[in-house]
């Protein structure tokens, strides 16, 4: 198994629907980044939700998605709400 579910924020579900995407593991996570990883999942299922995108940025920081700084929240709230904008 890819172990990317021993990562904060991401649960068997999510590491199911990364690797769906190709990302097979935590390296491959940290390499892409949250935005790539949002990106290709919203390409891939369509609706994909800035609660996601948060629980990625978390699992690459090594933190709880809560915990993510507000300037780092806010950053990915305009990316999130310009891909939601522009329908990639």
């Amino acid at each position: 198994m890819s172990q990317l579910s021993k990562l904060p924020n991401v649960g068997k579900t999510l590491e199911k629907r990364l690797l769906e995407i190709g990302v097979n593991d935590a390296e491959g996570l940290k390499e892409i980044g949250s935005k790539e990883a949002f990106v290709r999942l919203y390409l891939h299922e369509g609706d994909t939700c800035f609660s996601t995108f948060c629980a990625l940025e978390g699992a690459i920081q090594g933190i709880r998605w809560h915990n993510i700084s507000d300037d780092k929240r806010q950053e990915l709230k305009k990316f999130f709400e310009s891909i939601k904008r522009d329908k990639v």
